[in-house]
């Protein structure tokens, strides 16, 4: 969510609950030119609040040069004092998800260790001897965000151009999706590096525009039903919500440049989602 139409993109997502107070908003108005001038990014978006039992996470996210790779995450716990998160990797989101149970709200805590059998290496068998280690709450929080991203970040298919230098950029030129384009899955794109766009075959490629269409449709999502797509204010926006992420939205104004999303929840994942369809 861009924060220089911060104001306006909070009032489209309202619908799902996810909202801030005024003096939150007037804060982040402020606070987040400050971190884009500070930082020298080109573009700063509000990714969204993680609230914990004893203070919430704001978070956003800065731009150097490319839209989509090497964006530098940031929190805070006041809207004004902001500090770096790491890159997560992969091994630090497979620790992290050991992780169980509500933020706390402090980057310092350390979740209690988690005992893990230990197998032999020679009999392949496992021993008496548990293991354990901790986790950080600061490292979980970078983790839980890039699964977030790599799961439900969205935006309209034609939103970005990619060069060919393989930078990722905003389209000058989009105009936004048609009412009724805007309503299919298959407008919406994974806002991160695709996967199942490499396994297609070169017969369902060459009806694929190179410079739109470098990302993962969610229509090619194994299940489908991880999305809520609903028409509101007659159909004039249209609201995505994620339900393996509960409180991950997004929203585009049909015919316009406008779109955006937020996520405003307890940074876990719906694990019961099998059992609610």
């Amino acid at each position: 969510m861009d924060s220089v139409s911060l104001h306006l993109h909070l009032n489209y997502v309202s619908s799902s609950g996810g909202v801030l107070t005024a003096e939150q908003k007037t804060t982040l108005q402020i606070s987040l030119e400050l971190v884009k001038k500070n930082y020298k990014f080109t573009r700063v978006y509000f990714w969204g609040k993680i609230m914990g039992l004893n203070a919430d996470y704001f978070i956003v996210q800065g731009v150097e040069k490319d839209e989509m790779r090497g964006r530098k995450t940031l929190y805070s716990l006041n809207c004004m004092e902001w500090k770096l998160l790491p890159p997560a990797t992969n091994e630090m989101i497979a620790t992290s998800m050991i992780a169980k149970g509500r933020f706390m709200g402090d980057p310092s805590h350390e979740y209690e260790s988690v005992p893990v059998k230990k197998a032999d290496e020679d009999t392949a068998e496992t021993n008496d001897s548990d293991i354990g280690f901790k986790v950080k709450e600061e490292e979980r929080l970078t983790a839980v965000i890039e699964q977030i991203n790599r799961e439900a970040a969205i935006v309209p298919r034609g939103a970005f151009v990619k060069t060919p230098r393989e930078y990722v950029h905003k389209n000058r030129s989009f105009e936004g999706l048609s009412v009724s384009e805007a309503g299919k899955l298959r407008s919406y794109l994974h806002f991160t590096e695709p996967v199942a766009l490499k396994t297609k075959s070169l017969l369902l490629k060459a009806n694929l525009e190179d410079s739109i269409d470098f990302l993962d449709s969610i229509d090619d999502d194994e299940l489908k039903v991880f999305w809520s797509l609903q028409y509101e204010r007659g159909s004039n926006l249209i609201v995505l919500r994620s339900l393996l992420w509960l409180g991950f939205t997004f929203f585009h104004v049909p015919n316009t440049s406008q779109f955006g999303s937020v996520y405003i929840g307890l940074g876990e994942k719906n694990m019961d989602f099998p059992f609610m369809v």
